[in-house]
């Protein structure tokens, strides 16, 4: 099951077909997930209390998870899910335009550029410079 939660999916068959949502729960024994807004039944809540009231909730049913496709972030397409190993780790990779489907590593990744581009340059203090010239010119004089 190629399908998280918290994935941005796309209702691809069925009575919800076109229809966007976040992906609530997942259940990969069964190949079943939950999507925010879709396939929502009633169910009759009967009273439990005294002080309680019976009620008609609306929830969401599982969905089959063949039903959805991820929509990718970047390209803002549904799309199928394909994989790929970067620095040993294997991760859901957009089909269509193979940005990484796996937020958790993209955040990682954008850290790591970061701090990458944006680390100090090494510094010397200006006593241990100017000693290591005068070091390095006095030997020259004393050759001569």
């Amino acid at each position: 099951m190629n399908v998280k939660v918290n994935d941005s999916v796309l209702v691809i068959t069925g009575k919800y077909k076109g229809k966007q949502g976040k992906v609530l729960k997942t259940d990969p024994k069964s190949g079943r997930v939950i999507v925010e807004g879709v396939n929502i039944v009633h169910k009759h809540e009967k009273a439990r209390k005294s002080n309680d009231t019976s009620r008609i909730v609306n929830e969401e049913a599982p969905i089959d998870a063949s039903n959805v496709e991820v929509v990718c972030d970047k390209c803002g397409k549904a799309t199928r899910v394909a994989h790929s190993v970067v620095d040993g780790k294997k991760i859901r990779v957009c089909k269509k335009c193979g940005a990484s489907l796996d937020k958790a590593y993209v955040k990682k990744s954008k850290t790591k550029a970061v701090e990458e581009a944006e680390a100090p340059k090494k510094r010397t203090r200006k006593r241990s410079a100017k000693a290591a010239e005068t070091a390095a010119s006095e030997p020259e004089e004393n050759k001569e």
